[in-house]
């Protein structure tokens, strides 16, 4: 699969959902979404994680970055919609564990998984709060131990992804960061219409019904104006 370095940040071109999924399998990867604001704030922190990983285009600004460097037929790919991709295709005959939200939102979210996907394999689970090292080794040894084919970890980032790579030093798997996407999943954080999410503007109707988050949409803005700059 190709990739671009743009601001020193390797970012993976799928050119669909099904390409990125059969390559993550076949790697065992650690992917992590990646946006605008991963890119223009990236460190050398971030930068490694993302490198050593499989970042995917979860923005329409990574997509225009990808696309300004000659990856036209590259598609971008919403982290909340992607880890149902990968059980939707592969429930039946993969394993999955799953980390993150509070307990209530983590148990929410293995029944409803469990009562749309009959049958779906869901070997263990727990909430997203490791408050100790103990109980982190614990959760590291558990995975160990039931060798999921599928790891999920919805904690945010860099957290999750820093989890992510201490799990798969000890066994090898496909592992996605979900950030808040089983609250999406059950209903309690509200997506875009599929208006807003077809012609892009996703991210303007968060920032209607989310004013607080004008500070991040600035930081999209400036990419953008950095990017017909062709500073990236």
């Amino acid at each position: 699969m190709e990739s671009k370095i743009i601001n020193g940040v390797v970012i993976y071109a799928p050119s669909s959902r099904k390409a990125l999924i059969d390559f993550s399998f076949a790697n065992n990867s650690l992917l992590v979404a990646v946006n605008a604001e991963k890119i223009l704030h990236a460190t050398d922190e971030s930068r490694n994680i993302i490198n050593r990983n499989v970042g995917y285009p979860d923005g329409i600004g990574a997509i225009m970055a990808l696309k300004q460097q000659g990856l036209t037929s590259v598609v971008k790919i919403p982290g909340c919609e992607l880890w149902l991709d990968i059980i939707k295709a592969h429930y039946r005959n993969k394993s999955f564990y799953l980390v993150g939200g509070e307990d209530d939102v983590v148990e929410k979210t293995v029944a409803q998984l469990r009562d749309e996907f009959k049958g779906i394999n869901i070997i263990n689970y727990r909430n997203g709060y490791l408050k100790t090292e103990k109980e982190k080794q614990f959760l590291i040894n558990d995975i160990v131990k039931k060798m999921p084919d599928v790891v999920f970890v919805a904690m945010g980032s860099p957290k999750q992804e820093l989890l992510m790579e201490d799990m798969s030093q000890k066994h090898s798997a496909l592992y996605q960061g979900l950030g808040g996407s089983f609250d999406v999943y059950i209903g309690n954080v509200m997506r875009a219409p599929s208006w807003w999410v077809e012609h892009k503007l996703e991210w303007l109707y968060r920032l209607l019904k989310e004013p607080s988050r004008i500070k991040r949409q600035i930081h999209l803005v400036r990419f953008i104006f950095q990017l017909k700059l062709g500073r990236y």
